[in-house]
């Protein structure tokens, strides 16, 4: 892996065993962070580099400088914990970590996967917005936006889509009938069940969300009997849907 470091052939394609060997390289106070510990702890990630760096968290003292690392020095070393044998920062510190590399829309769907995972509380992701780091202000603004209840990161770029365009959504909403029984979960794609309820059920697909945000605002701004926009979008709202990492104010 570096200088010192050796995984065995066969594991090289395996993230951890690649992580063990490279910790062996690392004082034993670093742990790794960021997109690096998110992946290990297996959130869903946006697209990403093949060439794309270790984040490793360290000390202000320490001078690590090796190819393939990209090392963020502390006054303050991060508390971190053993994942699968590695040692990675705590979920909310990993969150914030992300935060100062990448959109906003990209931070969200990844706070997202942890609160779904159960891996973080939402008082953890706000003890931690609160300290003075690169990434703090963006953390903040995502936060209010992140959901557990998503169960894939589609799910979350579809609810996010709405709200930006001013659509209220509840995720895993329960459909019930006239006695106040509940019919299915719209997730479950029973739409037999959910027609005879009175409801109407729309399905997307990954392409839809992907790049065909326009037609799903239009049938939302017909489920609401509103007007839809020529170019899809409410007053005083940034929707770019087709862009993979929006900058930071593209989601009002």
């Amino acid at each position: 892996m570096t200088y010192g470091a050796h995984v065995r052939a066969d594991l090289a394609g395996d993230h951890a065993a690649r992580l063990r060997a490279w910790q062996l390289a690392l004082p034993f106070w670093s742990s790794f962070t960021g997109l690096t510990a998110a992946r290990l702890r297996g959130w869903w990630l946006p697209p990403m580099p093949e060439c794309l760096p270790l984040f490793v968290a360290s000390g202000r003292a320490d001078r690590i400088s090796r190819p393939g690392l990209a090392v963020c020095r502390h006054d303050e070393i991060p508390r971190w914990e053993l994942v699968d044998g590695v040692g990675v920062t705590s979920s909310g510190e990993t969150l914030l970590a992300c935060a100062r590399d990448l959109g906003l829309l990209d931070v969200v769907v990844l706070g997202d996967a942890a609160l779904h995972a159960g891996d973080v509380s939402r008082a953890e992701l706000v003890a931690v917005s609160r300290l003075r780091r690169r990434g703090a202000p963006r953390f903040r603004r995502a936060i209010p936006l992140m959901d557990g209840r998503a169960e894939s990161i589609y799910e979350g770029l579809l609810r996010i889509l709405h709200r930006v365009c001013q659509v209220a959504v509840e995720p895993q909403y329960v459909v019930l009938d006239e006695a106040g029984d509940p019919v299915a979960r719209t997730d479950l794609r029973r739409v037999g069940r959910i027609s005879d309820a009175g409801f109407e059920r729309r399905g997307y697909t990954k392409e839809d969300v992907l790049v065909g945000a326009l037609s799903i605002l239009r049938d939302a701004d017909r489920a609401l009997g509103r007007p839809t926009s020529p170019r899809g979008s409410r007053p005083g709202t940034t929707c770019r849907a087709n862009r993979s990492s929006p900058e930071p104010d593209d989601i009002g």
